[in-house]
């Protein structure tokens, strides 16, 4: 796990994603040209409550070291070192995975 030093803006949260599946669940490997993007990953930072343009406050839906699943095409992509991390707003969470 890589330690976060950003702090994400209002509304979003800092994620970093899963590795990709390099084999489905019948046991087929699949190959290098297989960049399936991940959808689940681990919260490592949370911005502050975003407030939307009704006045009401949208509280994070996930905290810090929680595994989350988020839209397939949601979020933007960004590099520390040689891991990709993920900004995605807290309406593009779908789930927090249980433990």
């Amino acid at each position: 796990m890589v330690k976060a030093k950003l702090k994400p803006s209002l509304g979003f949260v800092l994620i970093e994603p899963s590795e990709a599946e390099k084999q489905t669940a019948s046991g087929i490997v699949l190959p290098e040209s297989h960049d399936e993007k991940p959808q689940k990953g681990k919260v490592l930072a949370v911005g502050a409550d975003e407030v939307l343009e009704s006045g009401k406050t949208r509280k994070a839906p996930c905290k810090v070291g929680d595994l989350v699943i988020y839209k397939k095409w949601g979020g933007n992509e960004y590099k520390v070192g040689d891991k990709e991390l993920m900004f995605i707003k807290f309406e593009d969470i779908m789930a927090i995975e249980s433990k």
